[in-house]
Formats: structure tokens, C-alpha cells, sequence
């Protein structure tokens, strides 16, 4: 196929930019890194392409959520834009990456874990999702059906907390792994501890994203295990891996976020297992 892949040398983008090339499929890609503005692209580019994938986002981690809005919301432009040209060239086929940010943050409090199912989002009354990230995320789900009107059959995913062993250093996991990699002592956590998230690794990911376009899957589909974690749990996951029993430290003034992110992953087991386990991903960090 002749794709185009935005955001191609982000997290998430440079590993599907090479699954895709494995493939055999034509990749052009656009992303700041090497010059090109997908901004600036969805608003001018005429050209047709087999598929779309729309990686390209503002994006930070929780420090960047919570301490940028405005930038964050910048994704609302590339996301309204990307459905604009989606329709003006009548791309047949798309897929969007949402996430588990667009979730109501009133599901995800203290208390027992409650995964979230796709139809927790009612875009009627969708409730307050987590920061602009997630209002920004919840719009483009919704302003889909402009493309759909023209011809394009869009995926959309819901990502969790994805990671793997050549993430920034801004998100938990990497940050982690290099705390415990140095073996320090306190080791430190943001918050409390005891909130959980639900760890999928990057190349389920993108298994679990092709295998969507594969089997014409639209979606919104959940991309993550059900396997709740806590971060105390992580930390010492992480640390008794490289072999060491620190002194948990939390940041009580720190940026946390919600205190429960899991997801009911039942839509996205009809069509892809996971294939990479926490504790195997943890080793592949350590080893990288």
C-alpha cells in the first residue's frame, strides 16, 4: 500500500514506520523532526494515499499535560485538519490515534479498579475527560464522520500506557528504568504509589494497529492488556530486575494524574493478543 505516516519519528511512529517498511508497503512520512509540518500539510497537500496514519501529537507525558495546555491543545488543529484532508482527497482508508485520556476522569478514581470499555465514552454525554489532551483527543473521535461522509473508513484506537525501551525519559517507564539502571536509593515516585495503569508494550501496539487495518476493524478499540499496576508495584518490578531493594520515596506535590487507568481490552483480543508481558518488557529496558 502507499501509505502516509505523520509524526513517523515519535515514539510510536518510528515503530511503525519500520513495520510497515517490513511489509513492504510505500511509506512517505511527515514529521517537524526532518522539517515537515503535518499542519501545514493537511492544510495544502492534495495527494491521495491507500492509508493514512495520524502519529504526529503534542505530547510529554504527565509533566506536559498537566503543565503545557495550550500546547497540548494544539493537537485539536492537527486532528481537525488531518479529517479535513481526509475528506478533500477522499483517502479510503485512515486511522486515528486517540486515547485513554478522552475517558471520563470520574471512572478513574480511588477505590476498585474499574476498566474502561469503549462505550464508557458516550459522545452525547461524554463526561470530563483528563486535561485538553484528552478534550483535544475526545474532539477527534467525534469530528471523524466529516471524512467518513466522503469515503473514508477510519480506525480509531484508544492507547494506554504504552512503552518500551527506547522511550523518552519524560514518561514513567523510561524514567524508571534509568533510576533503577543507576541503582539509586531512595527511588523516587510521583504521588501516592498506589495508582495504577495498564502497561502495553510498543510493539503490541503496533501489531495490534496493523492487525486493525488488516481486518477493517473501525473501532474505538482499547490497545492494552487489562493488567492493572500500580506504580509502587512497577518500581519494584523495575528494581528487583536490576537486582536491587531501594527505599520507595513518594512526591506527594508532584503531577500524577488519574488514580486508576486500566483498560477492558475485549475488543482488541477479537483481533490481536499481546504478545510482550510487563516483566519481559522490563528486561528488554534493562538490557537495551
Amino acid at each position: 500500500m502507499r501509505v502516509l505516516l505523520t509524526g513517523h519519528r515519535g515514539f510510536i511512529g518510528r515503530h511503525l514506520h519500520a513495520a510497515l517498511q517490513d511489509r513492504g508497503d510505500y511509506v512517505v512520512t511527515v514529521d517537524l523532526k526532518n522539517g515537515h509540518d503535518a499542519l501545514d500539510y493537511f492544510r495544502t497537500a492534495d495527494v491521495r494515499y491507500d492509508l493514512a496514519i495520524h502519529c504526529a501529537a503534542v505530547v510529554g507525558g504527565r509533566a506536559s499535560i498537566d503543565g503545557s495546555p495550550l500546547g497540548v491543545a494544539t493537537n485539536l488543529a492537527l486532528d481537525s485538519w488531518y479529517m479535513r484532508w481526509l475528506a478533500r482527497t477522499r483517502t479510503p482508508r485512515a486511522v486515528y490515534f486517540s486515547s485513554s485520556a478522552a475517558y471520563p476522569v470520574a471512572l478513574q478514581q480511588p477505590g476498585e479498579v474499574r476498566r474502561l470499555r469503549e462505550d464508557d465514552i458516550d459522545y452525547e454525554q461524554p463526561g470530563r475527560p483528563d486535561a485538553t489532551y484528552g478534550l483535544t483527543k475526545l474532539a477527534g473521535e467525534q469530528l471523524r464522520q466529516y471524512a467518513a461522509a466522503e469515503g473514508t473508513r477510519m480506525t480509531v484506537l484508544r492507547p494506554f500506557s504504552g512503552y518500551g525501551e527506547d522511550q523518552a525519559n519524560c514518561y514513567p517507564f523510561p524514567a524508571f528504568i534509568r533510576r533503577a539502571r543507576e541503582r539509586q536509593d531512595p527511588f523516587e515516585i510521583w504521588g501516592a504509589g498506589d495508582s495504577t495503569r495498564d502497561w502495553i508494550h510498543v510493539s503490541d501496539l503496533v501489531g495490534a494497529t496493523l492487525a486493525a487495518v488488516d481486518q477493517d476493524v473501525t473501532g474505538p478499540v482499547n490497545l492494552g492488556t487489562g493488567r492493572a499496576t500500580s506504580f509502587d508495584q512497577l518500581a519494584q518490578m523495575v528494581t528487583e530486575a536490576a537486582g536491587y531493594r531501594p527505599e520507595l520515596k513518594h512526591l506527594a506535590t508532584a503531577p500524577q494524574g488519574v488514580h486508576h487507568r486500566v483498560a477492558d481490552p475485549s475488543r482488541m483480543l477479537d483481533f490481536y493478543q499481546p504478545k510482550v508481558t510487563l516483566e519481559e518488557g522490563i528486561a528488554r529496558a534493562l538490557a537495551a
